[in-house]
């Protein structure tokens, strides 16, 4: 189940930072120290892409998708949950879980389908939050995308501050979001049997279907699934069955709490729509902005106002969870950590280039339509995470106890079954038209290759861990008889380098080290600084990480000089694998001791691996310890 044994943790900031444990105070204060998670994740279900999608079904169908809505939050409830409970009983994001499964040829298209849907997701955020400051001061779309940079530092400032009243913040951004559209909707004085008649389910033709596609890519969203698992690893709880289903019960309450205010503030939206847009036979309202100019029709000149000030804080706390996401997405499957601005800039500008070209190209009303097919985007690549997500929950080797009940992986088999149909429809009758017309053969020729290949590699992650379980391993065959030892005499090692990461594992590097050379040898204690700083200045660089990281190894120092040892440090930059090897040669060492953490897959092919590049640079003995 849990494995408190593994190094490579999600959000290793905040990993473990909220204690749980502790069981003083009433009922109600104990369940709410669980609460949080599900709230960040579900700023995700009423970000500004959702707003688009909701507009538009509720202008030009009332009611009628209403049920849809319904069944994208229950499909949303049953997958985040399950991506709740594999981060609490394996301690694995999905990241991690698919990095840890997959083959690295699987892996790196599945890294970039999450790093696409998490750009897209943030198109959409960078979009409505320029829209809302339009809106509201009338400051031009183009200057608004950029200003969206602005909010990496706001990002900084609450990581800094911890991650509860990260939290606090985003749950008091939600609030504005409820609390504005309840205003609205009392304004606009919907009919209740109207509203009703919206939970019966029908499609109005193809163009209802694309707008149905898009509210659930809009509501259930791939990197959600990640974020999820990863966040509930901020609570520590105790080891045991009864501490982790305690867990599950209480994350499930708090996901259907979340993900249900989501709901009212998306059937809201829709609900707005049908009744101040479709009931005035206003059918073509399909934009936010035209929506806002027209909703003065309530009669009050609020209206409008509350609807832009919702629409800034719905960007602003879906971006916060989308750049933790995409560190997560990252760390995940590259085992790479870069600065978290460096981060934020980056997925921030792959998300203004597109809005900024189609807003000087194309003008600002295709906007709307831009935000609406990032959401339809979203919703062809659920399927990439959905099942794995599903094998994953649904391994009794792996989860024990806790994997999926044979009615909720029904449910979820179900979920993801429909989720892949009604994307593959989709794709046919979008694509159908442009293949049959003339020219445009090279655009032909990758369409067909891409929807092969996407094919493929569904079929792939969704029988693989099947396949891997059914295999048998081979009887072991029997060694031949060895020959007779000739004698020997054990080696004395005088000079042993230590390579370390910092991590809970560097006592457990010492004590083997000492376990080889004892008193007599000196230690040499090496650690590589891979800050942005350092890989530009190498070892010039003389930035916070690297100051901090000479006085790590000082630390080191002076405990091991206090058990008798004699140590010395010394700091690489830039190439791990290589400046140790480099730092162990100058500095005659005979003997190295090297954690390794079992990576495979995706780290091996882009990055290698840390101890085989070691190990081939050095001839002298190295000693790999399994962490």
């Amino acid at each position: 189940m849990i494995n408190h044994q593994q190094k490579d943790v999600s959000l290793s900031e905040v990993h473990g930072s909220i204690d749980t444990t502790t069981r003083k105070g009433p009922w109600w204060r104990q369940l709410f120290v669980f609460f949080g998670p599900a709230y960040l994740v579900s700023v995700g279900y009423m970000d500004p892409g959702n707003w688009a999608t909701d507009l538009a079904g509720g202008s030009r169908f009332g009611y009628s998708l209403l049920w849809v809505l319904l069944m994208s939050n229950l499909m949303a409830i049953l997958l985040q949950n399950l991506a709740a409970r594999l981060g609490i009983v394996r301690g694995r994001d999905l990241a991690q879980a698919n990095r840890e499964v997959y083959p690295a040829y699987i892996n790196i298209p599945l890294y970039v389908l999450a790093e696409i849907a998490i750009a897209a997701c943030d198109l959409a955020e960078v979009l409505g939050m320029a829209i809302g400051l339009e809106l509201l001061t009338g400051l031009p779309l183009v200057y608004g995308v950029f200003i969206t940079v602005l909010d990496t530092f706001l990002l900084l400032f609450l990581q800094r501050m911890g991650m509860r009243r990260m939290e606090a913040f985003v749950i008091g951004l939600i609030a504005v979001v409820g609390g504005s559209f309840l205003v609205e909707i009392l304004l606009a004085h919907p009919a209740p049997a109207d509203i009703l008649s919206g939970f019966v389910p029908r499609l109005q033709g193809k163009e209802a279907l694309y707008i149905a596609i898009g509210i659930i890519g809009a509501t259930v969203m791939p990197h959600n699934l990640y974020l999820h698992s990863a966040l509930v690893q901020t609570r520590k709880i105790l080891p045991g069955a009864k501490h982790v289903r305690r867990a599950l019960k209480i994350n499930f309450l708090d996901s259907a709490v979340a993900l249900n205010l989501a709901f009212l503030v998306n059937a809201a939206i829709l609900i707005l729509a049908a009744t101040v847009f479709f009931r005035t036979g206003r059918t073509d309202v399909a934009s936010i902005k035209e929506a806002y100019r027209l909703l003065p029709m309530l009669g009050t000149s609020l209206a409008p106002k509350l609807f832009a000030i919702a629409l800034i804080a719905s960007g602003q706390s879906s971006t916060l969870t989308g750049t933790l996401a995409g560190q997560i997405v990252m760390e995940g499957y590259l085992q790479l950590r870069i600065n978290p601005w460096v981060r934020r800039l980056l997925t921030r500008m792959l998300a203004i280039i597109p809005a900024v070209v189609v807003i000087v190209l194309f003008g600002e009303k295709e906007v709307d339509n831009l935000l609406v097919l990032s959401q339809v985007f979203l919703s062809v690549q659920l399927g990439f995470a959905v099942i794995p997500l599903i094998h994953f929950v649904s391994d009794r080797k792996t989860m024990g106890e806790f994997s999926i009940k044979p009615v909720i992986k029904l449910l979820a088999w179900a979920a993801a079954s429909l989720l892949v149909w009604l994307n593959v429809k989709l794709v046919v009758e979008e694509a159908t038209p442009f293949m049959a017309a003339p020219g445009h053969t090279l655009w032909k020729v990758l369409i067909v290759l891409g929807s092969l290949g996407a094919c493929a590699l569904l079929c792939y992650i969704g029988l693989h861990p099947w396949i891997a379980r059914q295999v048998r391993r081979k009887a072991p065959q029997l060694h031949p008889q060895p020959d007779a030892l000739q004698d020997w005499t054990p080696p004395a090692f005088r000079h042993i380098a230590i390579a370390l990461d910092f991590s809970e594992h560097d006592e457990k590097l010492l004590a083997y080290a000492a376990g080889q050379g004892g008193a007599a040898a000196r230690y040499l204690l090496i650690h590589v600084v891979e800050s942005v700083s350092a890989h530009l200045l190498g070892k010039e660089s003389d930035d916070y990480e690297t100051r901090k990281d000479q006085e790590r190894l000082d630390q080191y120092r002076a405990i091991l000089q206090e058990k008798g040892l004699q140590a010395h440090t010394a700091l690489g930059f830039r190439h791990r694998s290589r400046e140790i090897a480099r730092i162990a040669r100058e500095q005659q060492a005979d003997m190295l001791v090297i954690g390794s953490h079992g990576h495979r897959g995706l780290k091996d092919l882009v990055f290698g691996e840390t101890v085989n590049a070691v190990r081939h640079e050095l001839k002298i003995p190295v000693l790999v310890v399994n962490l």
